[in-house]
Order: structure tokens, then sequence, then C-alpha cells
């Protein structure tokens, strides 16, 4: 745990020593296997995430369809699930581990008094909050102004960005749910975006070109 430990003192040095040494006594590190549901819609927050390593999916779903949020990277958080817990209300998302995923569980009862204690802290959600901000003013413009198969090849090379590798093994029904389309329409562009050479598609695998 001492290289988890020097990555938390290095990224979140911002937060001040004294708030530091409470949030290593205070939080849970903990790993978690990649495709673990770590939250449902309708549950009460007990911790905040912040994630050290890997990658965590937020996302809404209506009857059998789900939509992207965001993705928690490398210490990031999740600002759904922070205006939740303070408002001591259920979650309205849920969250699954994209990757294999080591986080840092801060218990919320503590972070209430933290942000008492150290205003340090509300730096670190509000840098959150204007993080998810700009993603959705750039979710309206693309919906706004782009069509469907620059939405999707856009996030296909986030998605590589994400993962670190051109090859992704992603099935064209969890694109279309993460992008609230259909799945015969990812298939047709997708096809599209083949001819065009901009992707290979190969026994489950979509590679970036």
């Amino acid at each position: 745990m001492i290289n988890a430990d020097e990555k938390i003192r290095e990224h979140l040095s911002f937060l001040g020593k004294d708030l530091l040494e409470e949030i290593t006594r205070s939080a849970l590190i903990k790993e978690i296997p990649k495709g673990t549901e770590i939250l449902r819609e309708g549950q009460y927050i007990r911790a905040i995430p912040i994630v050290i390593d890997g990658l965590i999916k937020v996302y809404s779903r209506f009857e059998d369809k789900e939509l992207l949020l965001y993705y928690i990277e490398p210490f990031q958080s999740c600002i759904m699930s922070f205006s939740s817990a303070l408002a001591n209300e259920p979650s309205k998302i849920y969250a699954e581990t994209e990757e294999d995923t080591l986080t840092m569980l801060l218990p919320v009862e503590k972070v209430n008094t933290w942000i008492k204690q150290f205003p340090e802290i509300n730096t670190l959600f509000f840098n959150q909050y204007n993080i998810r901000y700009s993603e959705l003013l750039e979710t309206i413009r693309y919906l706004l102004y782009f069509k469907l198969d620059k939405r999707i090849y856009d996030y296909l090379l986030e998605k590589s960005r994400l993962k670190g590798t051109k090859k992704l093994r992603i099935k064209h029904k969890h694109i279309a749910y993460e992008l609230g389309t259909a799945r015969e329409v990812v298939s047709r562009i997708l096809k599209k975006l083949e001819k065009e050479g901009k992707v290979r598609q190969e026994g489950g695998i979509i590679e970036i070109v």
C-alpha cells in the first residue's frame, strides 16, 4: 500500500498535510475487480470514491437502456455521489468498474466534518463540478452540431485513450447503450467508418486505424 500512499500524497498535495493525514487515516483503500457494480440507483451513499488506478463508469438506466454520464479517471471522484451524500438522498446513478480498479473510499460522515474543518477539500469537488459541467456542454454541442458517426468515432477515440490501447474489445450493443442509440445504427456506422479506413473490425475487436 506504500505506492498508493505515495500517489495519494503526490496527486492530492493541494489538500494540505493535515487533511491528507486525516484522509489516509480514515479512508479505505480497496481493490475492485473489473465489471463490479459498486453503486445502484436508490442506494444511499456510505462512501465517496476517489480512483487511484483504473476506471469507473457512471451511468443512468431507463428500462433496458443505459446512458453513459462520465468516467472517473485516476484522482477524480464521483460528483453525483458527493451531491447525494451531502443531501442524504438516494443515488440517482449506477457505477461500475471498467477495469480492475484501486480506489480510496472516503466515509461520508468524515467528509461532512472535513468540509467544515478543512476548506481545501472543496477545491477537489469544485474541480469535479467544473470537469462534469464542461463535459455536459460538450455533449450538448455534439448533439446539436454533429452527426452520430462523428460521435461514435470520437467515443472510440476516447475509449482508446482511457484504456491505453487502439484495440477495443467492445460489443456494438454496448456502444449503443452508452450513446443512447440502437445497435443496428451503431453496426451500420461502424461499417461506414471501416470503409473510410478509420477502424478495423475482427473477432469482436474494433481497432482504431
